[in-house]
């Protein structure tokens, strides 16, 4: 090991640093920024496609299972990559544990809280209720 190196051999083979941990994050925000571009390419396509953006034509899009089962994956995905971003600022920045804890805690509530939300509203749209 090079002065300035804190990876054990055995930790650079697992992807580990000397905090043993941080590849998992790193993997999950370079997959879900894929995600995020592939589903918001297809939002973007098939917004430019539909006849017009009345509430009525996007309601008929979600309703079927080519826009709802999309919209859901962009809904999941999305709230994932912004709990991933924000976990990493707060771990960066905060460095009382107690508070880091706090608000690492409260940003997965937002989130859940977040994605149950849209999700719900999703599915009361895509199995014919009332928005």
């Amino acid at each position: 090991m090079s002065i300035g190196e804190s990876a054990t051999p055995l930790g650079k083979v697992r992807g580990l640093g000397s905090a043993r941990e941080g590849g998992e994050h790193w993997l999950t925000e370079r997959l879900t920024s894929i995600a995020l571009l592939l589903l918001g390419t297809w939002l973007i396509a098939v917004m430019l496609l539909l006849p017009s953006l009345e509430p009525k034509t996007l309601v008929e899009l979600l309703r079927g299972p080519s826009g709802a089962v999309p919209m859901a994956l962009l809904i999941i995905v999305g709230f994932t990559h912004a709990l991933e971003g924000m976990k990493v600022v707060v771990d960066d920045y905060v460095h009382d544990e107690g508070n880091r804890f706090a608000l690492n805690t409260a940003l997965l509530f937002l989130a859940v809280g977040g994605a149950a939300l849209a999700l719900f509203a999703l599915a009361r749209i895509a199995l014919g209720g009332q928005a």
